[in-house]
């Protein structure tokens, strides 16, 4: 399944930014180069955006644009993952996730004195899905492990988590961003999160 795109007219005339500003954005690397996607249209080439990545995006801008540099922002948007590093008691005065995620968490690996960004974006995640409250504490281990055996993987790509149950009996899945999946009728997709996204979040929080 082919991503939600909007164009750049559609985005401009949505958000109220102009055109300056977006390509100021770009060259900030506020914005991605690789969300600029040209396709052929029946006025010429044109330009589109990943939808709701984008939006989130200039959302965040937007929100932080008069409290901070531009630079200031891009060095959010993009920190060295692997320098980042907190302690229990920051990662909870920063309300990045809470203690019960912290504690679930533990029951399967060791926090340590200092929680990697890695170990941080896994709890992350994790609260996403207990706090829906389709997803059981018991289904939330499962996932915790289908990301702790695919992390390498997870970092270069755009993947999507899923939960699936069926029966009962629940199995936690990777698939690459906007592709579809096909279950049968009596398999429940109980809940998918965007692990990219998490990520982007995550960046801006721990600055």
């Amino acid at each position: 399944m082919e991503e939600d795109l909007i164009s750049k007219k559609e985005l401009l005339d949505l958000t109220g930014i102009s055109y300056g500003q977006l390509y100021r954005w770009k060259r900030k690397k506020l914005i991605p180069e690789e969300w600029f996607i040209k396709k052929s249209s029946f006025t010429g080439q044109e330009t589109f955006f990943p939808k709701d990545k984008i939006l989130d995006r200039i959302n965040v801008i937007k929100n932080m644009k008069d409290d901070l540099s531009l630079d200031e922002i891009a060095h959010m948007f993009t920190p060295n993952l692997k320098d980042i590093s907190f302690s229990k008691d920051e990662v909870l005065r920063r309300n990045l996730v809470t203690e019960m995620t912290m504690n679930i968490y533990s029951q399967l690996y060791p926090l340590g004195l200092a929680l990697s960004f890695e170990k941080i974006l896994h709890m992350y995640i994790l609260e996403k899905f207990i706090k829906s409250g389709e997803v059981s504490i018991e289904e939330g281990k499962g996932i915790l492990q289908t990301l702790k055996e695919n992390y390498n993987n997870i970092q270069k790509e755009d993947y999507d988590i899923l939960l699936l149950r069926k029966f009962g009996a629940a199995a936690s899945i990777l698939i690459p961003h906007g592709v579809d999946i096909y279950i049968d009728n009596q398999t429940k997709m109980v809940l998918k999160i965007n692990i990219l996204k998490c990520i982007e979040e995550m960046k801006i929080r721990v600055n």
